[in-house]
């Protein structure tokens, strides 16, 4: 070999070692802005008050049991009032929309992981619901726990519901790279990883038998355009409007599927597309505003909402 110039092997390991190099900078920097970012939002012990209870008492027939379950986006953290909240919306909604009483009941905590979704509805099926409303995700990504670990979790959980009769619609992990106390990169790469999640939430969700609601891609824009008006005071949660908007996306598909279980029927909808396979409907879906994800097998069909 000539002298000086260095072998292919010396070569590769000077390459590792800088990529090494630039990767543990790269977390460090994540990591840094990860806790400074937490400093910002800063965390309450406040509540909304307790959604629980029964909406439209004065309509006629029996009424539908809705359980929510899921992290502080289920709570309607920082909300002042039950009705503002996304189980009281809930009940509200679906109380116009099928004109029958609703009761609603909510397990979700702040804070709360895809890993906490038992407990919470070892809690919540007392209750017997007929359909098991879950938004959860984001406490998942700020905790590092892998995408295809959480989307295992939430998989076995919507199995174990639906094996038991009863309806789960999931609203999948938000967009954080819409959060502005997020700096770059961070903000970048908690977009990445939470719409990662999303589309792997999708399909464990419709894959075993659950509906799954896109909620980053269908509130980004309106996010973005009114962060103001979108966030609330932390400027990480949604505010009233934001958990409103929220709502409004995930009550066609509670509706729908709430309708389709008991007359077989889909209402609420156009026509489903062709089958296509199931990872394809996924990514679909988080590209596309008002759609919903319903699994058949290793296929699924992609709803869009009327508007």
């Amino acid at each position: 070999m000539m002298c000086g110039v260095p072998s292919p092997r010396k070569v590769a390991a000077t390459a590792l070692v800088g990529s090494t190099a630039a990767l543990t900078g790269f977390y460090g920097t994540v990591l840094a802005e990860a806790v400074m970012a937490r400093k910002v939002i800063g965390v309450t012990d406040d509540r909304p008050p307790s959604p629980d209870g029964l909406y439209g008492d004065d309509l006629p027939g029996e009424p539908v049991r809705v359980l929510v379950a899921g992290d502080s986006a289920a709570v309607g953290y920082g909300t002042d009032r039950a009705d503002q909240t996304p189980p009281g919306l809930i009940g509200i909604g679906l109380s116009h929309v099928l004109d029958c009483p609703v009761d609603v009941r909510s397990v979700a905590v702040v804070g709360a992981q895809t890993s906490d979704l038992p407990g919470q509805l070892e809690i919540g099926l007392e209750h017997k619901p007929d359909v098991v409303v879950i938004i959860v995700g984001a406490n998942d990504v700020t905790h590092r726990v892998s995408p295809r670990t959480s989307a295992r979790r939430l998989g076995a959980v919507v199995r174990d519901l639906t094996s038991r009769n009863i309806e789960v619609v999931v609203g999948t992990c938000p967009d954080l790279g819409l959060v502005r106390p997020l700096q770059q990169p961070l903000r970048w790469y908690a977009h990445q990883v939470s719409t990662h999640l999303a589309k792997r939430q999708t399909v464990a969700v419709a894959r075993n038998g659950g509906r799954a609601v896109s909620l980053g891609e269908l509130l980004g824009r309106l996010f973005l355009e009114h962060h103001d008006t979108m966030f609330g005071a932390d400027r990480f949660h949604p505010s009233a409007r934001g958990y409103a908007n929220m709502a409004a996306v995930l009550l066609p598909a509670i509706t729908g599927a709430l309708r389709e279980h008991e007359t077989g029927r889909v209402p609420f909808f156009d026509v489903p597309r062709d089958l296509m396979p199931l990872g394809a409907a996924a990514a679909q879906a988080s590209h596309e505003a008002g759609t919903e994800v319903v699994g058949a097998g290793r296929w699924a069909t992609v709803r869009r909402r009327r508007g």
